[in-house]
């Protein structure tokens, strides 16, 4: 009998991967000790100029490796996001006295959505077990957050291609919960088929709207394909599964295709190439973030018509040095002609700025609200 010649080499492979990951284990254990040293120390989480005098050094040690530049700055950014968000975690759990160490979570769609991914992420990385609850519309999200019937939900709420998801920024209108976390989640949309189907055969599409509207290019280049509108990709994906049928296809992802049995026939074709869903997380109750780590405050704000109303609440923003990264109209339900501005914008809100800016905005404007003051998930890329 041959022996494959490669197996003494992947055995090698093997321990390698194993001892790396041992380091790694190590290393995040000590990103633990450096936390609780911070925390006593009132001392920022990040330091983002000795993560570049980190980098720059491991380049130049990478040389007498052949080690690749790119090849490196990769690889630590992952390292230090991954340091950064353990700490930014162990800092929220101490300020806020823990967290739900069981909790309930609901989402958009069946298993296998991204929603579903979203949610799952989350509680990864801030609870220790959790109990899913999928719902079919996302206003059932809120509904069943708002009732105590679960813990959290998980909404998205703007994509990078096709821009803003207008249904959650209605429903945030009239609701008291109170957004208490962010999460980016890479899209890759793919057309998922039965095992026995070709692309050829596909007559019929089911999705969501959003994923057609973010391949909207792709689908130009099959004009005969009938769209089909369902509530989540991952009832596209079960309805496909059951159908039996070669010519349908769904568009989702990768992995919720693997849950209903079905094969990619196609990935990677969304307009843009950087395709990300900014996901929010909702709670009855709001979160504190502390001043070491940064920190996002959304407001909700209604100006007057007068010319010059929103310049105006603008200025206030600019005055005291907080910058906004987003800003969002959409109409008031039952005011025809009116509308509420959604403002992100980057500070914590217990910052003497942002309390000042609040306070002035208060007088300025007819109606102000917060949504929620939560840690920033971007994690600046060390250069």
């Amino acid at each position: 009998m041959t022996i494959n010649p490669l197996l003494p080499l992947r055995d090698k492979i093997n321990e390698l991967d194993k001892a790396l990951l041992e380091l790694v284990a190590k290393r995040r254990e000590l990103s633990t000790q450096v936390i609780n040293t911070k925390i006593k120390a009132n001392i920022p989480v990040r330091d983002i100029q000795r993560e570049r005098s980190l980098v720059k050094s491991l380049i130049e040690q990478g040389k007498n490796y052949h080690l690749d530049d790119i090849f490196i700055k990769r690889l630590y950014q992952i390292i230090i996001e991954d340091s950064v968000l353990l700490q930014q975690k162990i800092l929220q759990e101490k300020l806020n006295h823990g967290t739900i160490k069981t909790a309930k979570i609901a989402f958009l769609g069946p298993m296998g959505s991204y929603s579903h991914s979203a949610a799952r992420r989350y509680a990864s990385a801030h609870l220790e077990q959790i109990v899913e609850s999928s719902c079919s519309n996302f206003k059932d999200v809120f509904e069943q957050l708002e009732k105590g019937v679960v813990d959290y939900g998980v909404v998205p709420i703007e994509n990078s291609s096709s821009g803003s998801i207008n249904e959650i920024y209605d429903l945030l209108q009239s609701t008291n919960l109170h957004i208490i976390g962010e999460l980016s989640l890479p899209i890759d949309h793919c057309i998922l088929a039965l095992p026995n189907a070709q692309l050829d055969q596909i007559d019929t599409v089911y999705s969501h709207p959003q994923p057609f509207q973010q391949c909207s290019h792709f689908l130009e280049g099959y004009p005969h394909w009938k769209i089909v509108f369902c509530d989540s990709t991952s009832s596209a994906m079960e309805m496909v599964a059951k159908s039996n049928k070669t010519n349908f296809a769904a568009m989702g992802n990768k992995d919720g295709g693997e849950l209903y049995g079905l094969q990619v026939l196609e990935h990677s074709f969304a307009n843009q190439k950087e395709n990300i869903t900014r996901f929010i997380v909702l709670s009855r109750d709001p979160v504190h973030v502390s001043d070491q780590i940064p920190a996002k405050t959304t407001i909700l704000m209604k100006t007057g018509q007068q010319a010059g109303a929103l310049v105006d609440a603008l200025s206030v923003l600019r005055n005291h040095n907080i910058v906004m990264t987003k800003l969002e109209s959409r109409p008031i339900h039952g005011t025809p002609w009116e509308e509420m501005f959604y403002i992100d914008l980057q500070g914590n809100l217990y910052s003497d700025e942002m309390q000042n800016a609040l306070k002035q905005l208060a007088k300025i404007t007819l109606y102000t609200k917060v949504l929620g003051c939560y840690p920033n998930d971007s994690i600046t890329a060390v250069m």
